[in-house]
C-alpha cells in the first residue's frame, strides 16, 4: 500500500484531503508543521508527500521542508499544494526539487490524478521503455512512460503539468492546441493567465539548454502549437 504524507497546517484542508485519499486505498499520515513531520520522516520516508508553504508560524516551512527532503531522497515525489498561486512561489517550488506544484483550487480528482501520475512515473523507471512510447522530433526527445523530455540529449527539469502540455503540443507538430485542451490533458482547470504562466515557464526551461529554442509559437486568439521550422513567413502564420 502506497503511504501519503500531508504537511498542511489547516486542519479541515488537511483531514479533507486524507479522508480522500484513505476512499481510494492509500495509506495516509497527517502533520500540522514542520517539526513534527520532519520528525516523523527522520524514521521512515513515505512513498509521496503533498506540502503546503506556510506551516504555522514558518511563512516559508514547505520550502524548507522539501529541501531536506529532496536531501534524503532524489526520487521521493514531492507536490507542493498551496494558495499562493504566484511565479516566484512557483519557481522557488520547483527548484528546489518538488515534482509538481499546484494551487489549492484544484478539484480533488484532479488531485487523485496528478499522485497516480507521479506513481505510475515512479513505477516506470523500474521497467524498460518501449518504442512505441518513445517521440523524437528533431533534438525533442519524449519517453512517454517515465514522462522525461530531453533537447539535445540534455534532461528538460519539467513537473508533470509542464510534461503533459510540451507532449500535447509535440505528438502534433504544427496542430494549434487552445487552451482547454491544454488543461484536458495536463487534468488540470484554472484560467487563461495560469496556462501563459506554464508555457512561459516551459520556454524558460528549453532555453536554459537552448537559448535559441523557439519551437513553441504563440498563436494569438487560438492558443499554441509546436513548431519544427522556426523560420516561418508571416503569411504561413497567418493561414492557421
Amino acid at each position: 500500500m502506497k503511504r501519503i504524507a500531508i504537511v498542511e497546517d489547516e486542519a479541515a484542508i488537511r483531514e479533507n484531503y486524507a479522508d480522500v485519499l484513505r476512499a481510494q486505498g492509500y495509506q495516509v499520515q497527517t502533520y500540522a508543521n514542520r517539526e513534527t513531520a520532519t520528525q516523523a520522516f527522520k524514521i521512515k520516508l513515505p512513498h509521496l508527500v503533498i506540502l503546503d508553504i506556510g506551516l504555522e508560524q514558518e511563512y516559508d516551512g514547505g520550502f524548507t521542508l522539501c529541501q531536506w527532503l529532496r536531501a534524503q531522497s532524489s526520487t521521493l515525489p514531492i507536490i507542493f499544494l498551496t494558495a499562493r498561486d504566484n511565479d516566484v512561489d512557483t519557481v522557488s517550488g520547483l527548484r528546489i526539487g518538488a515534482d509538481d506544484y499546484l494551487t489549492k483550487d484544484i478539484s480533488l480528482p484532479h488531485l487523485s490524478a496528478r499522485i497516480a501520475a507521479l506513481f505510475r512515473r515512479e513505477d516506470a523507471w523500474q521497467t524498460p521503455t518501449k518504442q512505441d512510447q518513445l517521440l523524437s522530433i528533431g533534438p525533442l526527445s519524449i519517453d512517454s512512460q517515465k514522462m522525461l523530455i530531453s533537447w539535445h540529449n540534455s534532461p528538460v527539469e519539467i513537473t508533470i503539468t509542464e510534461f503533459w502540455m510540451v507532449y500535447t503540443l509535440a505528438k502534433q507538430p504544427g496542430h494549434v492546441k487552445n487552451r482547454q485542451q491544454l488543461m484536458q490533458d495536463a487534468n488540470i482547470y484554472v484560467d487563461d493567465s495560469t496556462i501563459t504562466s506554464h508555457i512561459k515557464r516551459i520556454r524558460k526551461k528549453f532555453t536554459q539548454i537552448d537559448a535559441s529554442f523557439d519551437c513553441i509559437e504563440t498563436v494569438y486568439g487560438m492558443g499554441y502549437r509546436w513548431v519544427q521550422d522556426n523560420n516561418k513567413t508571416q503569411e504561413q502564420v497567418n493561414e492557421i
